[in-house]
């Protein structure tokens, strides 16, 4: 998995996080009166929708990108068998002197 990859995914997650924590702040907050609390539990629901589809298409995109990089490894593994398993033995040899090492 790449380092962009994995950012990706650590953004969601967090966003998720926050996503959740706001849900749980607007239910305690839910009896309090005042025409501030409000006003901003108001605005703070409506980002919260926002938020929700942004994530939901930050997912999506994430998925697509991942099914790209599959098929596309898919692809290059059947168009040159030889070369895929000629680096896959060359990896696991390089991991077996390191292992071996230590």
């Amino acid at each position: 998995m790449s380092d962009a990859q994995v950012t990706k995914d650590k953004l969601v997650s967090d966003f998720k996080a926050v996503v959740a924590d706001t849900e749980e702040l607007l239910k305690l907050t839910a009896g309090q009166a005042g025409d501030k609390v409000a006003d901003v539990r108001g605005r703070l629901s409506e980002k919260l929708v926002s938020a929700k589809y942004k994530l939901q298409d930050l997912e999506a995109a994430v998925v697509q990108k991942t099914k790209a990089a599959a098929r596309a490894t898919d692809d290059y593994v059947h168009d040159n068998p030889w070369k895929s398993v000629g680096v896959a033995a060359g990896v696991g040899f390089l991991l077996g002197l390191l292992v071996n090492r230590r």
